[in-house]
Parts: C-alpha cells; sequence; structure tokens
C-alpha cells in the first residue's frame, strides 16, 4: 500500500519532516516515491507546512493513505476540502 507520511531530518529537539510517498513496507526514513513538501513543527503558523498542492490530489487520486498526521496538516492547507469536492464532481 502506498502511504502519504513524514520523513523525519534535523538535529536532536531540532526536528525537520518532509511530506513524502512511500512503500508502506519501507522503513520510515527509507526510500521514497515522491516528495510532496515539508513540515517545521518549531516554526510559526504561516511557515510550518509547504505542500505541492497538485502533487498531493495526484497521489490521493491513486490511491495513497496518508497518516493522520499528514492527514491533518492537508486539511489545514485545505488539500483534503478539493479533494472532496474533486471526488464528488465526478
Amino acid at each position: 500500500m502506498v502511504k502519504m507520511r513524514l520523513q523525519r531530518f534535523g538535529k536532536t529537539n531540532q526536528p525537520y519532516y518532509r511530506i513524502v510517498v512511500a512503500d508502506s513496507r519501507r522503513a520510515r526514513d527509507g526510500k521514497y516515491l515522491e516528495v510532496l513538501g515539508s513540515y517545521l513543527p518549531t516554526k510559526e503558523d504561516d511557515k510550518q507546512v509547504e505542500i505541492n498542492e497538485e502533487r498531493a490530489l495526484v497521489w490521493l487520486s491513486y490511491g495513497a493513505q496518508p497518516t493522520s498526521t499528514v492527514r491533518n496538516l492537508l486539511s489545514k492547507q485545505g488539500v483534503m476540502e478539493k479533494f472532496h469536492n474533486q471526488k464528488n464532481a465526478k
């Protein structure tokens, strides 16, 4: 199964995450299919999340399952709403 999940980078107490699409059988920081964006939990709210919305919508339409944290980040950016509107329009 293909999942949209976080891949951890950064130093101790200074986390930095990439939002990636990866096979669920791979390790958390292992091989991935595509990088969709980044998440910096230590930054201000307006600069925390950067997501390529077009590619995220494509992967969601292919059936990629976001983890709970990634789903929350996508919802805050409005990507999940666009996906549901796109799906209901068909």
